[in-house]
């Protein structure tokens, strides 16, 4: 109509909500912005995405102090490692050395027992011999007392004539001389004491002399009982001079003993080889050649007493020499 006027057409305006929304996100992302730079999460690199000088300087300085820290522990571990290397070896060298003492000190204590056995063996047979000889010596003393019956006959004698008398004198005389007879008998303790007296002396570590009376002992009475012993007490002796020998540096003097010594214990197992000293002998005969560096015929000497000998004293410790000895 001509009278209307147009309608008008407002501009278009953007709904409030949008906008609103926009200004609230802008806001927000300064307020993470502010956040981040005031906490130190971030810095001024993790927002530009550039790292500045000082940042720089404060790198190599934390991969230095890293690096001197590495060496330091490095250097630490490295004495540790050499401390621990030379106590080790100490501690070996420690170990041996008590090994070798305790192996000495075995032998020293074997050596003693068996001494102190065989004199005990000894003054055991002692004993028994003087027990037999008491019993066989006290007939004789009664025979001896038999011809004091004749002292009667003076009695008789005198009653015929002075004559008889005589007899008696000549009679009187015979008891002593019975006496003087059976005195012999008593010299049956002559072995026992020579053969004391030489012990005494191996016992006092005087080895010369009771070699000596070892040997008078063997050449007066070589069927005694005690004769066996005898025999291995002259190699023991033997043996004793040589240690004496090596403790003063004598190493010839020592070798000579040694050998002298291997000579006087097999003389045990010629002459005696039911003795009771000749599993000890054979023993020690061993030991002997161990010292003179003659391993392999120890080794068959140490087989020798383990087969023929194995409930003898010695057999424990042959097999454990046998064990120690042989290539393993």
């Amino acid at each position: 109509m001509l009278g209307q006027e147009p309608p008008r057409t407002l501009p278009r305006q953007a709904p409030l909500g949008t906008a609103a929304a926009d200004r609230a996100a802008s806001r927000g992302g300064l307020l993470l912005l502010a956040a981040l730079l005031f906490s130190g999460c971030a810095g001024v690199a993790d927002v530009t995405g550039t790292a500045s000088q000082t940042d720089l300087y404060q790198l190599r300085a934390d991969l230095a102090a890293v690096n001197q820290a590495a060496q330091r522990a490095r250097t630490e571990t490295e004495a540790l490692a050499a401390q621990t290397e030379r106590r080790t070896r100490e501690r070996a060298v420690e170990d041996e050395r008590r090994m070798q003492a305790l192996t000495q000190r075995l032998d020293t204590l074997t050596t003693a027992v068996t001494t102190l056995t065989g004199r005990v063996d000894d003054l055991t047979a002692r004993v028994d011999l003087i027990n037999r000889q008491s019993r066989t010596i006290a007939p004789p003393a009664t025979t001896a007392t038999q011809p004091a019956p004749p002292s009667p006959a003076p009695l008789t004698a005198v009653v015929p004539s002075p004559r008889p008398a005589a007899p008696p004198v000549t009679g009187t005389p015979s008891p002593p001389t019975n006496g003087a007879t059976m005195r012999p008998s008593t010299s049956a303790l002559q072995p026992d004491d020579i053969y004391q007296a030489a012990y005494i002396d191996f016992s006092k570590g005087s080895y010369s002399l009771a070699i000596a009376g070892f040997r008078e002992f063997l050449r007066r009475f070589p069927t005694h009982p005690l004769a066996g012993n005898a025999q291995y007490w002259i190699g023991e002796a033997n043996f004793s001079v040589a240690r004496a020998h090596i403790n003063d540096g004598q190493m010839a003097n020592a070798t000579t003993a040694l050998e002298q010594a291997v000579v006087e214990y097999r003389k045990v197992i010629a002459n005696y080889p039911r003795g009771e000293k000749a599993p000890t002998a054979i023993y020690k005969e061993a030991r002997a050649l161990i010292e003179l560096k003659q391993t392999p015929l120890a080794l068959t000497r140490l087989q020798y007493l383990v087969d023929n000998f194995p409930q003898a004293e010695e057999t424990p410790l042959a097999r454990e020499r046998l064990l120690a000895l042989r290539p393993r």
